[in-house]
């Protein structure tokens, strides 16, 4: 298994405060308001439901058992919460927002590794924008899979893996030859980024047609499928050119005469 821990960031020449601001806020709504992931009242509250947006209604359900017949364990449903915004911003907020420790460690590690550079290409506002869109492009993709594959459409989806998959499809345009360290067993391996995210996107690609096939285990890969193709075909449109190295500082000495 090939896993993605860092990348070359020495053109980088601006401070990743987007980047950074991003991560702090999804570990601040993960550990407050999601109670490391206890709260599912609010959870559930702020996730998208594809009926919901389908329907652009704020649907309430009650919670219900189900029986795992693997294990003949018996677990407690929650229902869907009432929701204190429009059914549209969670497509938003649910970016912000994750399902456990490893789903949100895993989003973050991938978007402290690619999002500084975009962030670097993009400048500030236009990477916040650019990550923003894809998010909810990604958001909308599930949707739309949803109510094509007959899946259950009132099962609540969350995270910033849509958003992240549109800024690793726009890395990669930009970036097709960036070098890419990776862990591969107990050793770790430079490659260029066209396989590190080729291989990726190719993974979502299998499993997501396996879901297909009512092998579902429960990730939103037509989300990871829909952020990154809207990040390779937009980030032109955002893209500024490669900045411009800054100017050297002139050093100015001051001296006295003796």
């Amino acid at each position: 298994m090939l896993f993605p821990i860092s990348d070359d960031n020495s053109d980088r020449h601006i401070t990743p405060f987007i980047t950074w601001g991003l991560i702090a806020l999804n570990i601040f709504v993960f550990v407050f308001l999601q109670g490391l992931g206890s709260n599912i009242g609010f959870t559930y509250a702020f996730s998208t439901v594809p009926a919901e947006i389908l329907t652009n209604n704020d649907l309430i359900t009650e919670g219900k058992l189900i029986r795992d017949t693997a294990s003949g364990q018996t677990f407690q449903v929650p229902g869907l919460q009432p929701t204190p915004i429009p059914v549209y911003l969670t497509l938003i907020t649910s970016m912000f927002m994750h399902g456990g420790i490893a789903h949100i460690a895993g989003n973050m590690l991938y978007l402290w590794i690619f999002g500084d550079n975009l962030e670097n290409r993009l400048g500030h506002g236009r990477y916040l924008l650019f990550y923003l869109l894809t998010g909810i492009i990604a958001s909308l993709s599930h949707v739309l899979f949803t109510q094509f594959a007959g899946a259950d459409p009132m099962i609540p989806s969350l995270g910033a893996s849509g958003a992240i998959s549109g800024v690793m499809g726009g890395y990669l345009l930009l970036y097709p030859n960036r070098r890419v360290n990776a862990l591969v067993g107990w050793f770790i391996i430079a490659i260029p980024s066209w396989i590190a995210l080729g291989m990726w996107i190719g993974l979502q690609l299998v499993s997501g047609f396996g879901s297909l096939s009512g092998q579902s285990d429960g990730v939103a890969y037509a989300a990871h499928i829909g952020g990154f193709a809207a990040g390779f075909l937009l980030i032109k449109f955002f893209d500024r050119g490669k900045p411009l190295p800054p100017k050297p500082t002139q050093q100015q000495w001051v001296y006295r005469r003796r």
